[in-house]
């Protein structure tokens, strides 16, 4: 049996990198899938503006080490990715002694869909210094 998911959505947020106790480096981000929202006949709705509706869900991913870091380093909110990886399910019991579930996809690859952010090690054109005319 296979757990296998495939996502395609907008960051929700700029992502979040920390390390844990064995120096593993963990980003954490929002992803927003969106697909046609439907009337109770199927068909497509649309809004008061004549604009089809579209209905948003979120998702949490978690990527690891390299991949955790090379996110949070180029990924920044709006951003259109593609996200391959598995679905994680844990469950806890809250102080209230109430049983809760969360889920999260765990990243095993991370594709950017639109331009990345620039490193802060390149210099933006405008900072660069003119090129020298060359001499003939």
């Amino acid at each position: 049996m296979t757990n296998i998911v495939l996502l395609v959505g907008n960051l929700g947020a700029d992502p979040e990198l920390r390390t844990a106790k064995g120096e593993t480096d963990i980003a954490s981000f929002s992803l927003g899938t969106s697909r046609v929202k439907r009337d109770s006949d199927g068909k497509t709705y649309k809004d008061a503006s004549g604009f089809t509706a579209k209905d948003t869900e979120w998702h949490r991913v978690t990527c690891f080490n390299g991949l955790g870091r090379i996110v949070a380093q180029h990924a920044t909110k709006g951003m259109l990715v593609s996200v391959k990886g598995r679905i994680h399910n844990s469950k806890w019991t809250d102080k209230d002694g109430v049983d809760r579930y969360s889920y999260e996809i765990i990243a095993d690859d991370v594709q950017f869909l639109t331009r990345p952010k620039a490193s802060d090690d390149t210099p933006a054109e405008s900072d660069a210094e003119p090129a020298e005319p060359e001499l003939v």
